[in-house]
């Protein structure tokens, strides 16, 4: 399989936006599509903005370089009928990806791969009845992906094994950071770790224990600081005097007996979720949330920028 020369964008909302960077970036001609005219129509503006930001951040030098190998079409078959590679990312749900799915693959290249943005829904859900089945894939990245790399490779039942290591190359070739997921499951890797921390930090906040803003700021200046260069495993493996096995001795039945405590998940309440909600309105009006998020980018580019000057 040749090198991705050819890429298109399906949905160009923040994680397609997000998506048209890292290609252009890498140096790959994009054509940017989404149904929605009024979406499209603001996309590259949008895409302009982030990229001035990332100047800015010191992350790249050539925005006009970029932006000129981004185009926005008019059109599906426009964007894919040439592309060597396809992300779709359009809205989180079955039906709107099987519609998605099956328009693409009625246009694409029989050789092409179309990677879904897909967040939790296994491609085999939605892929089923395309012609091409076996050139789709989820290519799950967290957002925005232009500025967190890590990217989940999850093949559906009857993807071509061929691709993985394929476009697992293609995507390290991008400058993001792939993981292969061997089998389908709900979820996938990332957000099934985030659901378990999601699901204690609502129940400690019914229960009393902390509010939003201190179980926040528990991640922010507590675990996301090891986390943002040390996976899990890691962090353990270096806390404890003889490494992972003498962590698992000395904590392992502490956290058996945490784990024991939530034997019965259940949905976040319509209360539970106005107190949360009523939290952080009290702190970020609605009116600002397109700015605060575009904080978090920017915050999100100085760590970067961070990174690359450290060892690994």
């Amino acid at each position: 399989m040749k090198p991705i020369e050819k890429v298109a964008i399906v949905g160009s909302g923040l994680v397609g936006r997000g998506w048209t960077i890292v290609f252009a970036r890498a140096g790959i001609d994009v054509a940017v599509y989404d149904s929605n005219a009024g979406i499209r129509a603001e996309a590259r503006d949008r895409i302009a903005a982030s990229l001035a930001d990332m100047k800015s951040a010191g992350l790249i030098d050539d925005v006009a370089g970029i932006l000129a190998r981004v185009s926005v079409v008019d059109g599906l078959e426009e964007a894919v009928a040439e592309a060597d590679y396809v992300q779709e990312s359009v809205l989180e749900r079955t039906d709107v990806k099987k519609e998605a799915s099956l328009a693409i693959d009625a246009v694409m290249r029989s050789d092409a791969v179309v990677g879904s943005s897909s967040s939790g829904i296994p491609a085999s859900a939605f892929t089923q009845e395309c012609r091409n089945r076996s050139r789709f894939l989820i290519a799950h990245p967290v957002n925005p992906p232009h500025l967190v790399p890590v990217v989940e490779l999850v093949p559906a039942p009857w993807t071509d094994r061929d691709i993985m290591p394929w476009l697992r190359g293609e995507m390290e070739r991008t400058g993001q950071a792939p993981i292969a997921v061997d089998r389908e499951i709900e979820g996938f890797i990332l957000n099934r770790l985030q659901g378990v921390l999601l699901m204690e930090a609502w129940k400690l906040f019914e229960e009393g224990y902390a509010s939003a803003a201190d179980i926040d700021l528990t991640i922010s200046k507590g675990l996301g600081m090891r986390w943002s260069f040390a996976g899990p495993f890691e962090t353990i493996d270096l806390n404890a005097p003889c490494g992972v096995r003498d962590y698992a001795e000395r904590f392992g039945p502490l956290y058996q007996s945490i784990a024991k405590s939530r034997t019965d998940p259940k949905v976040w309440s319509d209360d539970l979720i106005a107190r949360v909600e009523a939290e952080r309105r009290s702190v970020l009006p609605e009116t600002e949330l397109r700015r605060r998020s575009e904080w978090r980018d920017r915050r999100l580019m100085a760590l970067v920028a961070h990174q690359k000057d450290q060892p690994q």
